[in-house]
């Protein structure tokens, strides 16, 4: 018995543990209150200080706390995007693990979901956020917010660089007018849609009186024929004059209704005419309509953020849009040999109407020895380390770096216009492999551990992978003899 109430007190002081440990938690959650936030246009995951600040364009708006993967299987350093956004979603990897508000960031799995936060990292490769600090990144977010997880803590810095000038002028107010135009045509082909049915509906109308007058002309010459018939047959004078009397009505009544006929066939005929052109003037309205749609939707998409990534090993330039690959071209990097770092430029908004884009820089810099992972003897001073501000990156170093990129003319002039929430990533780093269908660009930073990814297959978006199962099933219950803080 008293083992018994030994191991229900152990369980109990767990649980409490558990509870005060997110409660802890909660508590560290931020959001900027002196004013009003912005789109989110990029998140910051410092491995070092285990917390995730959420940029809009005139600075952060939400910070909180995380658990990062654990040592074996570290939450890779690098830079990525939300390509995946799922509210319930369950890990088959796991033990049928609870990702909450999950916003995925590889196909291989990694991904930012709400979860427990012991105060170290404890996940297999995901970056956990508190519970109510997900469900409102998850409201706020959309596919495409660039994700940078940082070996320590950056913060972003503004900049003025002339490689950065790619913005198209008049792209916004092209697509304005292509969008006016699409309204318009579909005002017209609506119109013409609505003329093409009044016109059906009054030729349907006219057409009334043509089909009685033919009935009543069918009936007329089937008197007639039976007159003729009655007249053949009659043998008495009597009988062929009474005949002949009928068939010379008869033949008079097929000739007042052949009339009736004629005129209303008369008056039917200019409105088939009008129904015959208000159907064709209906056809090239819709022509019209669709192609001014083709015209304001090709526009939208090249007025998406626009990925561009600039690799020093493979001495290439590549751009993205909307996830898809289009365009490669080689690029001079002066100075090849020697190491540039790994920069993130985004654009924040668009100033004096669309001529002008403000641009950010975040530089990816080493976290020291246990980057990746933060030391259990560390764990303790872990909510202190939260409090400090993150290191903002210097501007001399990103500018540096741009100074040393030359990007043809003609390849500007192939890149669309740059959006809010494009960017130029400049790294010395390759493509990873994790870059592909349905991502953006994602770099791995190589001198930084990757356990978190190196474990995972990857899949591609729309494949049933292994480690996500339908919504339909029944969530896993952990036994309560578990440990407080689950591995996923």
């Amino acid at each position: 018995m008293h083992f018994v109430l030994a191991g229900l007190a152990a369980l109990t002081a767990a649980g409490d543990r558990a509870d005060a440990t997110e409660r802890r938690g909660e508590r560290t959650v931020e959001s900027i209150e002196q004013r009003t936030a912005g789109e989110p246009i990029l998140a910051i995951v410092s491995l070092q200080s285990q917390r995730i600040t959420v940029y809009d364009a005139n600075g952060w708006i939400l910070r909180a706390p995380v658990s990062s993967g654990q040592r074996g299987r570290e939450t890779p350093a690098g830079i990525f995007s939300v390509i995946q956004k799922e509210a319930e979603h369950y890990s088959n990897l796991y033990d049928d693990a609870f990702m909450p508000h999950m916003q995925r960031i590889t196909w291989s799995g990694i991904a930012l979901h709400g979860g427990p936060l012991p105060g170290y990292p404890a996940s297999h490769g995901c970056v956990r956020m508190p519970f109510d600090f997900a469900e409102r990144l998850f409201d706020a977010t959309q596919l495409g917010l660039r994700v940078i997880v940082a070996p320590s803590d950056v913060a972003p810095v503004e900049i003025v660089h002339p490689v950065l000038a790619l913005s198209n002028p008049g792209a916004g107010a092209l697509a304005a007018i292509r969008t006016a135009e699409a309204t318009e045509a579909t005002r017209k082909a609506d119109q013409a849609k609505l003329a093409a049915g009044t016109a059906f509906r009054l030729a349907a109308q006219a057409m009334a009186p043509v089909r009685v007058a033919e009935n009543l002309k069918l009936r007329a010459e089937a008197q007639l024929a039976a007159t003729e018939a009655a007249l053949g047959s009659a043998i008495s004078a009597e009988a062929k004059e009474r005949a002949e009397r009928d068939k010379a009505q008869a033949t008079a009544k097929v000739g007042e209704l052949q009339a009736q006929l004629a005129a209303a066939k008369a008056e039917l005929q200019p409105k088939l005419d009008v129904v015959t052109s208000a159907r064709e003037a209906a056809a090239i309205a819709e022509t019209a309509r669709a192609a001014a749609a083709e015209a304001a939707r090709q526009v939208a998409r090249e007025l998406e953020p626009v990925s561009v990534l600039i690799s020093r090993k493979t001495q290439r330039l590549y751009v993205r849009q909307a996830f898809e690959p289009i365009l490669e071209s080689p690029v001079t990097i002066l100075d090849a040999d020697r190491p540039i770092g790994t920069h993130v430029f985004t654009a924040m908004e668009q100033s004096n109407g669309d001529t002008n884009v403000r641009w950010s820089a975040v530089s990816l810099v080493d976290g020291g020895p246990h980057a990746g992972v933060v030391e259990p003897q560390v764990r303790a001073r872990g909510g202190h380390a939260r409090d400090i501000e993150p290191m903002r990156t210097d501007p001399g170093s990103a500018k540096s770096a741009l100074d040393r990129i030359v990007i043809p003319k003609d390849v500007v002039d192939r890149i669309a216009s740059i959006a809010p929430r494009s960017s130029l990533i400049v790294t010395d780093e390759a493509l990873s492999s994790e870059t592909g269908k349905g991502t953006d660009f994602v770099v791995l930073l190589s001198g930084e551990p990757q356990g978190g990814i190196k474990m995972r297959r990857r899949g591609l978006p729309g494949d049933e992978f292994s480690y996500a199962r339908p919504r339909d099933r029944l969530p896993y219950w952990r036994p309560p003899f578990g440990g407080p803080f689950s591995t996923w």
